[in-house]
């Protein structure tokens, strides 16, 4: 049977290094992006379709644009101007400048649909 202070204790560190490489990925120096938000990639006979999470993001703060075989989906998720100058007890949801670079099946497409609807980007590719 396990020690019970040795796997806490490893449970621990575990749990710090992991805090610490989410912390460096967020605050990453020299790129213009703080975050990647999810993305999901599906594909039928006729289309690929991507979609991608992201709640509280103004149609006019993001662009969508292709890539050498990805797409590209960038923007800025600001803090709502009531928490300007508040003071921060918890900060997980991450705010700033994102970019998402989503590799696509080999293919030529062309863009049929894009809609930001209730925080989630639908991005609709015909197969040409």
């Amino acid at each position: 049977m396990r020690d019970p202070h040795n796997w806490m204790w490893a449970e621990a560190c575990q749990m710090l290094e992991r805090a610490e490489r989410l912390q460096r990925e967020f605050f990453r120096v020299g790129t213009s992006a703080a975050w990647q938000p999810p993305a999901d990639v599906f594909e039928t006979d006729r289309a690929v379709w991507v979609l991608v999470a992201l709640p509280g993001v103004l149609p006019g703060h993001l662009s969508v644009d292709f890539d050498s075989g990805a797409l590209i989906v960038a923007g800025e998720r600001g803090l709502p101007l009531e928490t300007r100058s508040a003071a921060i007890h918890r900060l997980e949801i991450p705010h700033g400048r994102f970019e998402r670079r989503v590799k696509l099946p080999v293919g030529r497409y062309e863009l049929e649909r894009q809609e930001l609807n209730h925080g989630l980007l639908i991005v609709g590719l015909r197969k040409i």
